[in-house]
């Protein structure tokens, strides 16, 4: 086995670390850097896309016919990983949520007229873009088979009625994926926030930073989408969103272990200064078990993140490792922040550091793409379909 990163990959490494020392996380001590939300704010950051722009470091998922990098899922989980040291970074580079997904699954399987309509300006980050899926109940959450909001077909045009929350992005979004019941099933479809018969309810308020656009609560009531503009086959929605979530599931995972990553540099740095009773935090052995554990389970997380990339880059899906990858992460990044914020005492608590607001935000971790529970079922439904093959070594069958 080669753990060895291919030079290109290495040399895009260095150079998004460098980006994100010194252009971005500078801006996180700014209060004036912050928008209402607590996210970077829009003017600075069309500053710094145009940077990252002239750094040659935009889009990095996308194919170079396209603008981007051409890297893939190996590429990603590097550069991602680097990006969000900073609690800025990764939207800084196009590589945030949900425009991150969305452009994989329009490149994946859009026709060239909806590529060029609808993916090509998100990819140039000309516009945002949101997923459209989950609903309130008794609607679809978890289980996607229970969405209530339909689309009927009338005139070679569709009409959606029902009803949509926790969006994100969708306040600022121009695109939209929409998914809706049908005859067939569930199908895909795309629509620009100008056409008429839909609107946003409110943007809910949530406990943590939220990504631009909030979370949103959707009401369609007679809107109208060209067939032209339905993504994909009639009743294959399940399956184009299943796709995109397999690979935006990872690539959070990717994103987290930066955020994780940097809570402990932060926790290093304070204890390697910060002397207590005549010695450093850092020489004390209660505090030593500590960075140690969080360092063990940051690996671990990477481990698990880049064989879930390897696999899906040489052709499998990978759903069984995503879904371990994902607990994992999601917990890693709850419990390192934590050990951060306990170690750095009232300064970590403190608004004075960037530790609260990864503390705040990561405790989404363990719902987004899926809630631990849901993909512990998972885990353990190929578990029993695979019985001691479930640990098989390669790509392997498609488990």
């Amino acid at each position: 086995m080669d753990f060895h990163l291919p030079d290109d990959i290495e040399k895009l490494r260095k150079k998004t670390r460098q980006f994100v020392d010194t252009h971005i996380i500078p801006l996180e001590s700014d209060k004036s850097s912050y928008d209402d939300h607590e996210n970077i704010n829009l003017s600075l950051l069309d500053e710094i896309k145009t940077r990252v722009k002239k750094e040659g470091l935009w889009s990095p998922q996308m194919p170079s016919s396209k603008g981007g990098l051409g890297c893939g899922p190996i590429g990603m989980s590097v550069l991602y990983e680097e990006m969000n040291r900073s609690i800025f970074g990764p939207v800084c580079f196009n590589c945030a949520a949900p425009d991150d997904g969305n452009m994989y699954i329009l490149n994946k399987i859009g026709t060239d007229d909806q590529k060029l309509k609808w993916l090509d300006p998100i990819i140039n980050g000309d516009v945002r873009s949101a997923l459209a899926m989950t609903e309130p109940a008794p609607g679809g959450g978890s289980d996607p088979s229970m969405i209530k909001t339909e689309a009927t077909y009338k005139n070679n045009k569709w009409i959606v009625n029902g009803l949509k929350w926790y969006i994100t992005g969708a306040g600022i979004a121009s695109h939209f994926i929409l998914l809706a019941k049908t005859n067939d099933g569930l199908t895909a479809f795309l629509y620009h926030k100008n056409q008429p018969g839909w609107k946003i309810k409110r943007r809910i308020p949530i406990m943590g930073p939220e990504e631009h656009g909030g979370h949103c609560e959707i009401e369609y009531n007679g809107l109208e989408i060209p067939d032209e503009n339905r993504l994909g086959e009639v009743g294959k929605g399940l399956k184009i969103v299943q796709i995109r979530l397999g690979l935006a599931r990872l690539t959070h995972c990717m994103r987290w272990i930066g955020l994780s990553k940097r809570s402990l540099e932060i926790a290093l740095d304070y204890v390697s200064h910060r002397e207590g009773f005549g010695i450093k935090l850092a020489d004390r052995e209660s505090v030593q078990v500590k960075l140690g554990k969080a360092a063990m389970d940051i690996d671990i997380a990477r481990l698990l993140v880049m064989r879930a990339a390897w696999k899906i880059e040489n052709g499998s899906k990978s759903r069984q490792d995503v879904s371990m990858a994902k607990i994992h992460v999601a917990d890693t990044l709850n419990n390192v922040c934590d050990t951060a914020i306990q170690l750095n005492g009232a300064k970590g608590y403190s608004k004075d550091i960037v530790l609260e607001w990864i503390y705040r935000y990561a405790r989404q971790a363990k719902l987004v793409d899926g809630a631990s529970e849901v993909h512990q079922m998972i885990i353990n439904r190929f578990f029993n379909n695979y019985k001691s093959h479930f640990w098989h070594w390669g790509v392997g069958n498609d488990i």
